[in-house]
């Protein structure tokens, strides 16, 4: 299976997630930092999510139980397929192999993610974070979940203060251009002719953004 790299919003897009462990909770708090619409399916759920916005879905899960019968099966089947009915994202986040193969037969063409067997699944859920207002993915294609954690390490060392100070420069940049030129082409160069003259840089070095964005400002209207 192949897979694109794209970013989705999720804004009040309804979220279902079969399972209230630690992988669940993790994808919990990404879907609902994006403004979506939660549910986890699980015995019990963690007070912290729900203090989040989370909704809670009681299925049974303890097997051991002596009235574990074919009729709890078949209503944590109902519950969980209702749930999946309404849902525009499901995510699998479950030791219960037979309900998360279960889930994975009844969501059709819909958008499934699935943490124990990702390629049984349609959508990954990378590991990503921020420096500044920059975000990041990792994916290695399920090979070195590992390898993703030390990439992310080496990527946090690499990229400095000044590449997330320029770059909040450079949006107030285009910004300016965008009223005033009206050719991608020729806003672009402006930014080049801006952000490679050694005399800007002299002044960017300084990480004042008062003064920064003044010179920006100041070269772009005598254009």
């Amino acid at each position: 299976m192949s897979y694109l790299s794209l970013y989705f919003d999720v804004t009040d897009k309804n979220i279902f997630i079969l399972g209230t462990g630690e992988v669940a909770l993790r994808r919990a708090g990404k879907f609902l930092d994006k403004g979506a619409n939660v549910k986890l399916a699980g015995a019990n759920l963690d007070d912290e999510i729900i203090s989040k916005g989370a909704k809670f879905v009681k299925i049974h899960t303890d097997k051991s139980e002596l009235n574990f019968s074919d009729g709890l099966i078949e209503e944590n089947k109902n519950i969980i397929k209702r749930e999946v009915e309404q849902s525009d994202i499901v995510v699998i986040a479950t030791g219960d192999y037979s309900l998360a193969d279960y889930v994975c037969e009844i969501s059709g063409d819909k958008l499934v993610n699935r943490a124990d067997k990702p390629f049984d699944g349609n959508v990954i859920v990378p590991t990503s974070f921020y420096i500044g207002d920059v975000e990041f993915s990792i994916y290695t294609g399920g090979k070195s979940p590992l390898m993703a954690k030390y990439l992310r390490q080496k990527i946090q060392n690499i990229i400095t203060d000044y590449d997330v100070f320029e770059i909040e420069l450079q949006s107030y940049a285009r910004e300016l251009l965008k009223s005033k030129v009206s050719s991608s082409k020729r806003r672009r160069e402006i930014l080049y002719e801006i952000f490679d003259n050694p005399e800007f840089i002299r002044v960017f070095n300084d990480k004042n953004m008062i003064k920064a964005k003044e010179e920006v400002r100041k070269y772009i209207e005598d254009l």
